[in-house]
């Protein structure tokens, strides 16, 4: 009695059995893949220390507004520096 006494291959799976796990096999890699592809494109778009998201790169973005309204006279210099101090966090 050896493993070749089973006759049907992959212990008793038969031909079904090797096709859904060839199936699973084929389903791992190509979900690693795409993980993979994903990690390295979407994630990781060239974002440095203090770009892309969070309060901090938030605060910039609307200081930059500010600015660009106080220059273009959208707001007077009372209205500016106010806005200012509210962003900066001194309420």
């Amino acid at each position: 009695m050896g493993w070749s006494n089973q006759g049907d291959g992959m212990c008793g799976m038969g031909g079904f059995g090797m096709m859904i796990m060839m199936i699973f096999f084929w389903a791992i890699i190509i979900i690693g893949a795409i993980l993979i592809i994903r990690y390295f494109t979407a994630g990781h778009r060239g974002l440095s220390v203090g770009q892309g998201g969070g309060p901090v790169a938030a605060e910039r973005d609307s200081l930059e507004t500010l600015r660009e309204r106080y220059a273009k006279g959208e707001i007077e210099t009372r209205e500016f520096e106010e806005r200012k101090r509210i962003l900066a966090g001194g309420g």
